[in-house]
């Protein structure tokens, strides 16, 4: 058996940079555990299988394989998959390139604007929105089927602190409206534990050390480590961030939307408003040389976060086709 798939760059506007991303298209028919073996075959950080939608609501169906284990939902694959598809709309091809499903079951695309795409993901429908340049899709951002979901830190700050490398003084942060940063488990549908560092340069000295890794979170909630600084390299960004995943089996990942979502969810709580539209610019993959650029939104009503958003853009790379047996 014979499957076609591409590739893309996720959350860059350029080859090189960003997250790659498999992509199989007209896919999901295959067996759970043939996806799970190509996605290591693959070895990125996240491989997805496209099919067509099983609900009347969606646009398209998509599983989400890192080289371990399928995942719930996850953001680069989220924002490349609706490129992907989005991109799709003005070949001659059709819908996942050679006709999984009809072109009719998506809108048209505009040569300038928006169209909005329902990923069908474990997590539940998937709201994204792409824009379209010059009839290319350039962005796409999503909003969470989960709001976020916060759990407390369970283990003393040193421990924190030597988890990443780190000294107990490097942990900390000032936060939204002067707050001060701690340490929590947060999930939008993938859980995080975010560890707020002081300055850039920690992050940078952050490493993970897997065996007390093995020990703390290996089988906690949470046991994706995500360092966070409040501060950036690039002009207008406000954030800096490492995503540290063992137990997907990504040791370091360039550009991870659920973490963001996850870091939106994270800092509308420590900012507290009662009403509030917040916006922040992350910065991730400078450390593995992939540089990426996250926008994360979150909205707050009734001094709680009613949405949270992610977006960013996406290259295609390479097309190829994998033999597999049958």
């Amino acid at each position: 058996m014979e499957l076609p798939f591409y590739t893309l760059d996720v959350f860059t506007d350029r080859t090189f940079g960003g997250n790659p991303l498999g992509v199989f298209p007209n896919a999901t028919h295959l067996p759970t555990d043939l996806m799970q073996r190509i996605a290591l075959e693959m070895n990125l950080s996240e491989t997805v299988f496209l099919g067509p939608p099983e609900t009347g609501d969606g646009n398209a169906r998509v599983r989400i394989f890192t080289p371990r284990r399928e995942v719930p939902f996850a953001g680069h694959p989220t924002v490349g998959s609706a490129i992907f598809l989005a991109g799709e709309l003005s070949t001659e091809s059709g819908v996942g390139t050679g006709g999984g499903w009809s072109a009719s079951a998506v809108p048209d695309a505009p040569a300038d604007g928006e169209i909005t795409l329902v990923l069908e993901e474990n997590v539940g429908p998937v709201p994204v929105v792409v824009r379209f340049e010059n009839g290319t899709p350039v962005f796409a951002q999503f909003t969470t089927a989960l709001l976020p979901e916060h759990r407390p830190n369970p283990h003393p700050l040193e421990d924190v602190a030597a988890l990443i490398g780190l000294d107990e003084t490097d942990i900390g942060g000032v936060g939204p409206r002067g707050s001060e940063l701690g340490v929590e488990q947060v999930s939008c549908g993938l859980e995080y534990f975010i560890v707020p560092v002081r300055t850039i340069d920690a992050v940078r000295r952050s490493s993970l050390d897997t065996a007390r890794w093995q020990r703390m979170l290996a089988d906690a909630w949470a046991h994706h480590v995500y360092v966070v600084a409040m501060d950036g390299e690039g002009e207008g960004v406000d954030v800096h961030v490492r995503m540290y995943a063992p137990g997907s089996g990504v040791a370091e990942d360039p550009a991870t939307g659920s973490a963001a979502a996850a870091l939106g969810g994270y800092l509308s709580a420590a900012d507290g408003s009662d009403e509030a539209s917040l916006a922040w610019v992350v910065e991730q993959g400078i450390e593995m040389g992939r540089p990426s650029i996250l926008h994360v939104e979150a909205d707050r009503a009734g001094g709680t976060t009613s949405a949270v958003r992610v977006g960013g853009g996406a290259v295609r790379v390479s097309r190829g086709t994998m033999v597999v047996p049958s």
